[in-house]
């Protein structure tokens, strides 16, 4: 396997990891500022407030994108071994 394949794969697989976490992030990053909002606006400081409603915003945008993602990451694994043994 020379260099430029190796970085190639690594390249493209930085790129994919990037695409699979930017989603469930932003959901995090809104939810959380909507509550922070709600919060300062109410004057109510409670933990759970924030990190319930997070990680159910989390879960419901993986459950709707994991067949995106899983598509994605099976396209990536299925070149990433037709690049390997081609190389052989």
């Amino acid at each position: 396997m020379t260099v430029e394949v190796f970085l190639d794969a690594m390249n493209e697989g930085m790129r994919l990891l990037f695409e699979m976490i930017l989603p469930p992030l932003l959901v995090s990053l809104v939810v959380g500022l909507v509550i922070s909002i709600f919060q300062a606006a109410t004057q109510i400081h409670e933990q759970t407030l924030t990190f319930a409603p997070r990680i159910i915003a989390i879960f419901l945008t993986i459950m709707f994108l994991g067949g995106w993602m899983i598509q994605k990451l099976m396209d990536f694994l299925i070149d990433v071994f037709q690049k390997y043994f081609q190389m052989i």
